[in-house]
C-alpha cells in the first residue's frame, strides 16, 4: 500500500509540474473573393517586412505605451510575425484591387510583378482590453515587369500615373480591443494591418 501510494503522489506531483499548453496564432484578414487571372490585372510583391527587434521571435509580445514589454511565453505565432503582416496586408491588396496577383515575398519566388511594397513597421502598441496601435512606413517602387508603362494590358485604373515612380508613405492605426483576451488582441491587430493595406491601395490608385 504504501508503495502504491508513493507511485500515485508522484504521478500527481509530475503532473502538476507539467508545462502549460502553447497555443499558436495567426492575423486574420476578410476573405478575398474568386478571380479569374487576367493580362490586364496588377502584379504585386509584398515584402521584405521589418518589425522592431523586440518583437521579431515566435512569442507575442505585448508592448504598451509605456516602456515596459510582456513576452507570451506560450502564445506564439504559427509563422512569423512578419509572413502574417505581408499575407494581411497582401489580402487586402488583392480583395481591393481585384488581382489575384500579390505575392509575399518571403514566401515566393515569382520574379515578374509590377510593383514592389516595402513594409516597415516602425511600432505596434498593444493594450490588452482597450487599443492597437501600429505604425508603418511603405514604399511602392516599379517592380521589373515586362509590360511597358502604356501596355494597353495594364490596368490604368489601378496603377494610373504610377509606372515610373516611387511612392512613399505613412499609416498611423489605431483599433479598439474588445475583451482582454490574447484572441481579441491578435483580431485587433489584425484589422489596423488590414486597414494599412487599405491605404496602400488608395495611394496605387491615386
Amino acid at each position: 500500500m504504501r508503495m502504491l501510494s508513493a507511485s500515485v503522489l508522484l504521478g500527481l506531483m509530475l503532473v502538476g509540474c507539467s508545462s502549460p499548453t502553447t497555443s499558436y496564432y495567426k492575423l486574420s484578414s476578410e476573405p478575398i473573393p474568386v478571380m479569374a487571372e487576367t493580362d490586364n490585372t496588377i502584379r504585386l510583391m509584398v515584402g521584405p517586412v521589418s518589425v522592431p527587434g523586440g518583437m521579431d521571435r515566435p512569442q507575442l509580445v505585448v508592448q504598451s505605451s509605456g516602456n515596459q514589454a510582456q513576452v507570451f511565453e506560450y502564445n506564439r505565432w504559427s509563422g512569423s510575425l512578419k509572413s502574417e503582416i505581408a499575407r494581411v496586408i497582401g489580402a487586402s491588396l488583392a480583395r481591393d484591387l481585384g488581382t489575384p496577383n500579390v505575392w509575399n515575398f518571403a514566401e515566393s519566388t515569382q520574379t515578374n510583378f509590377d510593383y514592389q511594397i516595402f513594409i516597415e513597421v516602425q511600432n505596434l502598441e498593444s493594450n490588452p482590453g482597450d487599443s492597437v496601435l501600429v505604425d508603418v512606413l511603405w514604399t511602392i517602387k516599379p517592380g521589373n515587369s515586362k509590360r511597358k508603362p502604356t501596355d494597353k494590358n495594364t490596368n490604368s485604373s489601378s496603377v494610373s500615373g504610377m509606372n515610373s515612380k516611387t511612392k512613399m508613405g505613412r499609416s498611423l492605426v489605431r483599433e479598439s480591443v474588445a475583451g482582454t483576451s490574447v484572441d481579441a488582441l491578435v483580431a485587433a491587430q489584425s484589422r489596423a494591418f488590414s486597414k494599412v493595406g487599405m491605404e496602400i491601395t488608395q495611394s496605387i490608385r491615386d
